[in-house]
């Protein structure tokens, strides 16, 4: 049986690192889109795009370690988090933020018309208050990576505030926007929306508590699961735990809340069509 899990950090400095992956595995895991941190937890300062490109290439050798040490299959997602640029902005200025972080993103690019990543992410917007010009701009910035990513005819997942049926109708807007096919772009730590996400056409990735997944569940199968695990020993127990996504499956198929065909579509067609990878057997 194929598990993916859409969003999941890895940390060498932090966290468990292949510890986590093989939990992951041991609990019945089998793929993992590995999302880029940020430049700071990979020791580089963030203060130009050369930090963020540098960092993007750390992660690539991380997922590759993954590969190659562990019986899992990994995908790399990079880009700028929404928090570093709002933290470049405030110590340089939003114009030079913006412009390091544009560089950035098309780096991120390359690497996925290299074939090293299969999406530009997590990028998007602050979860957090910020003054409305940093908002702004984060917008703009989002709408440039969905750009890029419709360039390479790539994934893009998004990092954004609380999301409801009006963000996501708005975030519809943008898509069409872009011209950007909306299924190949994921809205990372997604509520339970699947109809509504389906209207709009953009991919929920949904976090994989038993609350959200039932609920996602009663809506069809066209969403996929997610930890957002965050590969840090100093905040255990935040998000879920990287055997969460697996453990969750197997229980929902056990409990008759997921069919076959259901775990087939949501750990297998979905990533296929999203991400233009082969998952296969």
């Amino acid at each position: 049986m194929i598990i993916w899990d859409d969003h999941f950090h890895v940390d060498p400095y932090h966290g468990l690192f292949l510890e986590a992956v093989k939990e992951f595995h041991r609990a019945g895991g089998t793929h993992l889109v590995v999302v880029y941190k940020t430049a700071h937890d990979y020791g580089f300062p963030g203060l130009k795009a050369e930090d963020f490109m540098k960092a993007m290439d750390f992660h690539i050798e991380l997922v590759g370690r993954i590969n190659k040490e562990t019986p899992v299959k990994a995908y790399a997602v990079v880009g700028v988090h929404p928090a570093e640029f709002d933290y470049l902005a405030r110590e340089k200025g939003l114009e030079y933020a913006k412009n390091e972080v544009m560089r950035a993103l098309e780096y991120a690019q390359k690497l996925c018309l290299e074939g090293k990543a299969i999406g530009i992410g997590e990028i998007g917007r602050p979860h957090y208050p910020v003054p409305e010009e940093i908002w702004n701009a984060s917008i703009e910035l989002m709408k440039y990576g969905m750009s890029l990513a419709k360039e390479a005819d790539c994934a893009v997942q998004l990092h954004t505030e609380s999301f409801d049926e009006e963000k996501f109708r708005e975030l519809g807007k943008y898509v069409r926007e872009v011209g950007i096919k909306p299924y190949k772009v994921v809205k990372h730590f997604s509520p339970p929306l699947v109809k509504v996400a389906e209207e709009v056409g953009v991919f929920p990735s949904i976090i994989a508590s038993r609350k959200n997944i039932k609920a996602a569940i009663e809506q069809g199968n066209r969403f996929m699961m997610e930890t957002d695990y965050i590969d840090d020993k100093r905040r255990p127990g935040a998000v879920l735990g990287p055997k969460t996504v697996p453990k969750r499956t197997k229980a929902f198929l056990q409990n008759g809340l997921f069919t076959e065909e259901d775990v087939y579509k949501i750990h297998m067609e979905n990533p296929e069509k999203v991400y233009g990878v082969e998952v296969g057997e």
